[in-house]
């Protein structure tokens, strides 16, 4: 949302202060403003614009309101529009409004300029919340929820939007006295140009966006309770599949290197209770703890194209009790910590908070389904025990003055004749305004069992060493960065996303960007690149890379980037040359449909046989609100490697989702996903044993329907199946099916 900022200039800033007003009332939320504690409460005006325009005033009135009654932190924002009936919304699943008109508030509780809370709402009454940071540039994690009511209302002079916050679902100071937040009011006003309005006055020279913002001070009434929450869950489910039966041949031999999928086997219904606990010990220390959790993904992950491809694919972590207080283990240059390598726990509990200048962290749990990543400096596959795992993560970090930090996080998994652990200490230094930089070092030891030490070529005990470095210089108008990794060979971070070691890397960078006015064609453009180069611990050359890149921005809420790569990248013993050009857009031609598309083109390694081929890869997306109702999304991956004496691969890959929103609280929810690869087996130089199938197709489709009345009081039903086609097989063969249902209620106490 912000471009990154200096802390520095805080004290030149001047700041605003409001009191906040307090009173004994409750509203009930619903959009009308009728209360009369309205008409007494802390009022504040948006009237800034910060994007595209730099801190001029808006064109369009917007007023919010505040006060808050001991319980909760009340807000009302009157949104004023002269054309009502062009306001964009639509009925949204949670952290699904970015597209819309909508309006909100950002919250920096502990008054430390270095992270908050973000809270918005369009005018359908569509929720999103947000953990962010600012100590190295504007960061934003949408997985963060929290449990608060909304509502909002069209109006014949705009719209009316209503909040209330309870403050068991806030982090501040543990305080008897009165407490100071930093404060912004916010609006996203998207027509054809995406207007960003402000209560403060952003100045794109300061190098941080929280000490700029605003300060309400009061309080005095907060009453925080025993805030103890529990979360009793219910799952219901049952898999049906076709297991795998040899092959009899027509001389009534058995194909012993293939297989084929037998008759549909009923599955037992599997009835999994569970309860997730969250005590709010302090205002500013909270415990969550959870028993039996049924960590079922009710909603499919984004589709992946996985081919010509040597690491290990990404996902982003989507389960409750592993969100709240993800960021307290955060670190400042590595992925430590992924918890979506603790695949199938029994129980976990986690202790997190801040108190004045130290944040913590403590987490322990167990998994059934022992994954991790093993690295390589060319590549990475996921490795996988068939035994239980024990798991401790602890994380401390301190702010030092008013930019600064420094901390360390630890982190243990074991099992029989297997563990892991890793040591770190990172940190954040800046000298100036524009200037700073960010470290990491790190060790990790590691005992391997003898199947990882077989399938993975790997002693029985490993242990390295990572060091990170960054230096960063930022103003207005540019930018320049510099960038140092050391990743020895035994490196390892098996709870942590890390897919690359044995490696020095050496990174120079910048950007320069201009800026336009509102109404011209072009609000926004400007250029980037960056050369780099890395060795293997020995000191030989693995791959040297030279990019540049041009973007630009402006009416229909369009932006495209494109730009060239050259590398000379070393593999398998042998040195390419790699030379590609690649191009993203996207565009609004007009109001709920999104349009976007990325290409590349040029030279690749084909990575299966060592050589070097033509590359060409296409991803178009299609987002329509088709009405307030009913919302389509499409992305299609396509992809295909020429190589001497033809086409090796053409892949193919279709994501598509179909959601119908009754109303704020009921879903049903529609996805299909389609791969086809298919590859020319003549052009192939591996041993017969080694050869891939010649045609391969997957599918999946999953019909769910989901009642929310917040983020942990729900109800899930859905059906989902699964099937797929190789050589073996004439057609797509469905092999699985799912039936499940799903309940939680959160009790507040």
């Amino acid at each position: 949302m912000f471009a990154s900022t200096s802390q520095a200039h805080a004290t030149e800033y001047e700041k605003k202060s409001y009191q906040l007003t307090s009173h004994k009332a409750d509203i009930s939320v619903d959009g009308k403003m009728d209360e009369a504690v309205w008409q007494q409460a802390t009022k504040m005006e948006l009237a800034y614009e910060n994007n595209p325009g730099e801190g001029i005033l808006t064109d369009v009135k917007t007023e919010i309101y505040f006060f808050e009654n001991g319980d909760a932190f009340n807000v009302a924002i009157k949104a004023y529009d002269p054309n009502p009936e062009e306001i964009r919304a639509s009925l949204r699943d949670r952290d699904a409004l970015w597209t819309d008109d909508n309006v909100g508030i950002i919250v920096d509780t502990f008054n430390d300029e270095r992270s908050g809370y973000e809270f918005f709402v369009n005018p359908m009454g569509a929720q999103a919340d947000m953990r962010m940071s600012d100590t190295n540039g504007w960061r934003e994690d949408d997985s963060w929820d929290a449990i608060w009511d909304s509502a909002a209302q069209i109006t014949d002079f705009g719209y009316v939007v209503e909040m209330s916050i309870p403050f068991n679902a806030l982090r501040f100071p543990d305080s008897n006295g009165p407490l100071t937040w930093n404060i912004a009011g916010w609006r996203n006003y998207p027509r054809d140009v995406r207007k960003q309005m402000a209560t403060y006055k952003s100045d794109r020279n300061i190098q941080c966006n929280l000490c700029q913002f605003d300060q309400l001070k009061g309080f005095e009434t907060v009453e925080a309770g025993n805030n103890f929450q529990l979360t009793p869950t219910l799952t219901i489910s049952r898999q049906d599949e076709k297991p795998q039966r040899d092959i009899v041949l027509p001389n009534g031999d058995i194909d012993e290197d293939n297989t084929v999928p037998g008759e549909w086997e009923n599955g037992d219904f599997d009835v999994e209770p569970g309860l997730d606990i969250r005590w709010g010990i302090t205002q500013d220390m909270v415990l969550n703890a959870t028993i039996n959790p049924d960590f079922s993904q009710v909603e499919a992950d984004a589709g992946q194209l996985d081919v010509n491809n040597t690491f290990s694919l990404f996902y982003p972590e989507k389960r409750p009790f592993f969100l709240d207080g993800a960021s307290y283990f955060d670190t400042t240059r590595f992925n430590f910590v992924h918890t979506r390598n603790i695949a199938e726990p029994d129980y976990g509990v986690k202790l997190t908070g801040k108190t004045n200048e130290h944040s913590y962290g403590l987490m322990v749990a167990n998994d059934n389904n022992t994954t991790f990543i093993m690295p390589d400096n060319q590549g990475s596959d996921l490795a996988e025990l068939e035994e239980k795992s024990d798991i401790a993560i602890a994380r401390y970090k301190v702010d030092v003055g008013e930019r600064n930090n420094i901390g360390v996080l630890m982190t243990h998994r074991s099992a029989p004749d297997y563990n892991n652990t890793l040591a770190s200490v990172d940190g954040s230094y800046w000298f100036s305004e524009t200037d700073s930089i960010q470290y990491q070092v790190a060790h990790s030891e590691s005992k391997n069992p003898d199947e990882i030490q077989e399938d993975f070529e790997v002693s029985e005990k490993q242990a390295g060493n990572a060091l990170s470095l960054g230096y960063s210089h930022e103003t207005r108008d540019y930018k320049l960065r510099a960038g140092y990794n050391n990743i020895s060979d035994g490196f390892r971070a098996d709870l942590g996303f890390h897919g690359r070691v044995g490696y020095e890397k050496l990174v120079l960078g910048g950007r320069q960007t201009w800026y336009g006015e509102a109404d011209d064609s072009l609000t926004q453009w400007g250029y980037w690149g960056d050369w780099d180069k890395t060795y293997d611990q020995d000191g030989k050359m693995l791959e040297q890379e030279v990019e540049i890149h041009a973007n630009l921005q402006g009416q229909k809420q369009f932006y495209t980037n494109f730009g060239i790569v050259h590398r000379e990248r070393f593999y398998d013993d042998e040195y390419f040359d790699e030379t590609q050009l690649m191009a993203y857009a996207r565009v609004t031609p007009i109001a709920g449909l999104k349009l976007e598309g990325f290409t590349r083109y040029g030279k690749q390694i084909d990575f299966t046989n060592t050589r070097l081929g033509d590359v060409f890869d296409f991803e178009p997306g299609v987002s329509w609100d088709v009405n307030e109702h009913l919302h389509f999304h499409v992305r299609h991956n396509y992809s295909h490697l020429d190589v001497e004496g033809g086409r090796l691969f053409t892949a193919n890959q279709t994501d598509l989702r179909l959601g119908y929103q009754f109303d704020m609280r009921s879903i049903l929810k529609f996805v299909v996903q389609y791969t086809d690869i298919e590859r020319n087996l003549d052009l192939y130089t591996l041993d017969k044993d080694d050869m891939p199938d010649e045609r391969g197709r997957y599918f999946s489709t999953q019909l769910v329907y989901s009642y929310k009345i917040n983020p942990q009081t729900l109800f899930y039903l859905g059906y989902s199946d699964g099937g797929y086609q190789d050589d073996n097989l004439d057609s797509i063969v469905r092999d699985q099916r799912t039936v499940f249902t799903k309940f939680s209620y959160a009790w507040q106490l």
